[in-house]
């Protein structure tokens, strides 16, 4: 018995069907492995998710008798940097816009960039928890033994009060690590 020496078009046809449709899938995976962090800290600041604040753009237009003492934490790690809050910690009431400061200063004798992440606690309050402006929105470089002030705009959300996870919180942190910021990439 004999082996064709043709090959079979019907078979051809599925293995190159299949061969799209891994490569389609092989691309989809990398596309979503590539969105992944953006569209995961998208999705943290639009909900609050694992106390993550979220970013605003307009204070409510109303504010509530009820007070909530925001506390300041400030780390930094991998920079030669000092940073610490202005003050320790500030009371609000829900849904007044505050303006906090925080000192950082460049102990080099390198220009070093910093870029601060930051998270709010208890994680509950993160949803309620929004920054008009923020320096770590972008990257902050500062000259050897250059110090700045970075400003914090924010506001706890008066519906805060009425949550059931949070009705009994009275004081939240925000907390704020500085990080060396990314390389940017060369072209080439």
């Amino acid at each position: 018995m004999s082996q064709p020496t043709g090959s079979d078009p019907r078979l051809e046809a599925r293995n190159k069907r299949l061969a799209l449709i891994c490569g389609g899938i092989f691309v989809g995976m990398v596309g979503a492995a590539f969105a992944a962090v953006p569209l995961y800290q998208a999705f943290c600041q639009a909900t609050g998710f694992a106390g993550t604040a979220r970013r605003a753009f307009a204070p409510p237009s109303t504010i509530s008798a009820r007070t909530v003492t925001v506390a300041f934490d400030t780390n930094v790690r991998g920079l030669a940097w000092t940073f610490t809050p202005n003050v320790p910690s500030q009371v609000a009431h829900l849904g007044e816009s505050k303006l906090a400061f925080f000192k950082v200063t460049n102990t080099s004798d390198a220009p070093l960039t910093g870029r601060a992440v930051y998270n709010v606690t208890p994680a509950s309050a993160g949803y309620f928890f929004s920054k008009l402006e923020c320096f770590c929105f972008k990257n902050q470089t500062l000259a050897p033994h250059q110090t700045a002030e970075f400003p914090v705009v924010y506001y706890v959300d008066p519906r805060f009060g009425l949550d059931d996870d949070t009705r009994a919180v009275s004081e939240i942190t925000l907390s704020y690590t500085f990080f060396p910021a990314p390389k940017p990439k060369a072209a080439g």
